[in-house]
């Protein structure tokens, strides 16, 4: 469906399922407004986050395998059930490679609003092969939000339906697009401690004003309590990331020297990206049987003033 011909005239936004070109399903969302959004049940992942005016939000690299059953280099990926490498686990989990269903009437998720705009709730169930790696029942709902002011909301419910505690890391790593890195600064995390993934993880204080990129980073800011701003100078405007229950925030670009040993990336492409993921890392979340957990991240873009 090409979201320039849609009747957007509509309340509560739209919503299409089609089929990708591996034939696995995805899902149109389009605000009232004309933004849109499209999210793959390949990993419930966010493959695109458009304006009014059709400019592509997110970023993919051009070498991304868009074929299951590996993850998609691009867009908001979904890290669960742990952020990262360790044990047996692959890295970033496995929910970011699994197939979800959509889930037709959810149990509500407290502090959602789909009054407005155009919502797909997904579903992800825990699998015998994956209790063979992670040997843990759960369920995880997945709701994807394009509100009525083209705001990007995801909220995610994990529940322990298993017979003993459980605990996982978590994150959505998310891609932004960018005119050019060196044109980029993230404001919100100053005088906050990090985990430096270049410095084995070695704990620091952030000390400068603000965040600016001449080099590789991999940082893990920890007990973020507000919101994060990611300002480009050239394109003169700025992503704000609004977030609940997800203290930490990761700041990942390669750079060049990384990009290159990268499969599914770009040589020059850490210049057009930067991921900033609204997460939960240092502490992770312990769940008993029959407990939840939620986390929900709002992502907003307007005009740089000034």
């Amino acid at each position: 469906m090409d979201p320039s011909t849609t009747n957007v005239n509509r309340p509560r936004g739209l919503v299409d399922v089609s089929k990708d070109e591996n034939g696995v399903p995805r899902v149109l969302l389009l605000s009232p407004r004309g933004a849109s959004a499209i999210v793959s049940l390949h990993g419930g992942q966010v493959r695109s986050w458009k304006t009014e005016s059709g400019e592509e939000l997110l970023f993919t690299s051009s070498k991304a395998n868009l074929k299951p059953p590996g993850g998609v280099r691009g867009g908001i990926p979904i890290c669960f059930p742990q952020f990262g490498s360790r044990g047996c686990l692959e890295k970033h989990g496995f929910a970011r490679n699994r197939i979800w269903v959509i889930e037709d009437n959810p149990p509500p998720l407290q502090g959602t609003d789909s009054s407005s705009g155009a919502v797909i709730n997904l579903l992800l169930k825990s699998t015998d092969d994956d209790m063979k790696l992670w040997p843990h029942s759960f369920e995880f709902r997945l709701r994807v939000q394009l509100n009525a002011d083209n705001h990007l909301i995801l909220t995610s419910r994990v529940w322990n339906v298993n017979g003993k505690p459980f605990s996982f890391s978590f994150a959505y790593h998310t891609y932004f697009s960018v005119s050019h890195i060196s044109e980029v600064r993230v404001e919100g995390l100053e005088t906050l401690d990090y985990l430096d993934g270049l410095r084995n993880k070695e704990r620091l204080t952030d000390q400068g004003d603000a965040l600016t990129f001449e080099s590789a980073m991999d940082r893990v800011y920890v007990g973020c309590p507000g919101p994060v701003g990611v300002f480009d100078h050239e394109k003169k405007r700025t992503f704000l990331i609004k977030k609940e229950g997800l203290p930490d925030v990761v700041v990942w670009n390669p750079w060049d020297k990384k990009s290159k040993a990268i499969p599914d990336f770009g040589d020059n492409e850490y210049k057009q990206m930067l991921a900033v993921d609204a997460a939960v890392i240092e502490n992770p979340v312990t769940l008993k049987p029959g407990e939840g957990w939620t986390g929900r991240v709002e992502l907003a873009v307007m005009p740089t003033l000034g």
